[in-house]
């Protein structure tokens, strides 16, 4: 097979595996509302249960880049996956809050795949098409949404059980089909010289700690809405399992199926101009959706009346659709910023990247928990991410538009051709 055949079948198969991947990552958000009155949990631990397998790949996110620069990533892929599948089976067997905890730490292993897929793929192809690739290799977020429609109808038709065995079933399959289907290239891999420590370094660099703050909204928040919202709309809205699902699936889907178009805008506009665009976006919803459900009275000369303002479930959905739409963007934008200022290492520095957006992913269903039982206000949690945009487009604003000169030869007007000035 030519080279170019390689690199599309890999793309394909890569896409494929990190989809069940990221399905299986996101099992608990289903699952876990009838884990929640299984075991009476609260907000704050219903958090904690759907947040512990995001800890997990979150964590092995920067060894597995590592290990991807330096093995390669058809091997690494395959054990990691291969890995996962006796602790998704167990979690079937699991009746107290610590074993789900334990054993969901196993299973949020494969969340560490977009650590090892990220780098595999995006060396396959030249660097004007690596922004698209890896579009299209995080375009496996849709898992989330995956997981929205196959889990609800498993759990009203064969109870939550019947999810992780068949998951286990989902995962075990796929990686039979990724090794059968994929290719490793030697000259892919880093020299052997290279240190841990040595690629670790980049943590120093402030364009990274910049980046790792971007992806833990557009990544971190995206997660942590996608186990946040079945339970979400069930609460809020009084809706039923299926339905929740559903409506929960029109965030989910579009944040990760639309990551490939990001990939092309971001190279072909460049990754500043899409994720400055993001941010505003993503503030706009934010602000909007933050608005709690409210009843107030005033004084008229008529007498009082009263008057309700809040979103209904219709608008609310429509602003979840647009918030998931921006980030699907987002989440190749920040990754293009990795491919074109980190060419040689976009293993570690996806890894460490990749890092901070889980841990987004982990902590934020906690706070999300936390400020519920604390406030009695759901829609606290969109106050929370509203205020972590605004910390993204203030270190935006500082360190990259105001920068940007707006007078001289070297503003971005003086490259276009007279003509189009």
């Amino acid at each position: 097979m030519s080279k170019q055949g390689q690199a599309l079948s890999v793309l394909v198969v890569s896409t494929l595996a990190f989809t069940v991947c990221f399905t299986v990552w996101m099992m608990f958000g289903v699952i876990g509302i009838p884990l929640k009155q299984q075991l009476g949990l609260n907000a704050t631990e219903f958090g904690l249960l759907t947040a512990t397998p995001v800890l997990a790949g979150s964590l092995v996110r920067v060894p597995l880049g590592i290990w991807t620069d330096q093995y390669g990533g058809r091997v690494v892929m395959a054990l990691l996956m291969a890995l996962t599948v006796p602790a998704i089976w167990a979690m079937a067997y699991a009746t107290e809050f610590w074993q789900f905890l334990v054993i969901g730490l196993f299973v949020g292993l494969a969340g560490g795949s977009f650590s090892v897929g990220t780098p595999y793929v995006a060396r396959w192809f030249p660097k004007q098409r690596q922004g698209f690739a890896m579009g299209v290799y995080g375009a496996g977020n849709s898992g989330a949404a995956v997981n929205k429609f196959v889990a609800p109808v498993l759990v009203v038709a064969f109870g939550w059980t019947m999810v992780p065995q068949v998951y286990a079933a989902m995962m075990l399959g796929t990686v039979i089909v990724f090794w059968l289907f994929s290719y490793s290239d030697p000259a892919h891999r880093v020299s052997g010289g290279t240190r841990f420590v040595d690629q670790l370094a980049a943590l120093k660099d402030p364009r990274v700690l910049k980046y790792c703050q971007y992806y833990s909204i557009v990544f971190g928040g995206y997660v942590a809405l996608s186990l946040w919202m079945v339970q979400y709309y069930v609460g809020e809205y009084g809706l039923e399992i299926r339905t929740a699902a559903l409506l929960a699936a029109c965030f989910s889907l579009p944040g990760g199926v639309l990551r490939a178009i990001g990939g092309w805008l971001s190279d072909r506009y460049g990754a500043h101009k899409v994720t400055w665009w993001v941010m505003w976006v993503s503030w706009i919803c934010l602000f909007l959706l933050s608005y709690p459900q409210t009843d107030f009275t005033i004084r008229t000369v008529d007498g009082p009346k009263s008057f309700h303002v809040g979103l209904n479930v219709y608008t609310f959905t429509a602003l979840m659709a647009i918030l998931g739409v921006a980030w699907a963007f987002g989440k190749a934008s920040v990754f293009k910023y990795i491919g074109d200022d980190y060419p040689d290492n976009i293993g570690a520095i996806s890894g460490i990247v990749g890092l901070a957006g889980g841990l987004g992913g982990f902590v934020l269903p906690i706070m999300f928990g936390a400020l519920m039982d604390f406030t009695g206000i759901r829609s606290s949690a969109f106050m929370l991410l509203y205020g972590v945009v605004w910390v993204s487009l203030i270190w935006m604003y500082w360190t990259e538009v105001r920068r940007t000169e707006l007078m001289g030869p070297h503003t971005p007007a003086a490259a276009l051709p007279a003509f189009a000035r």
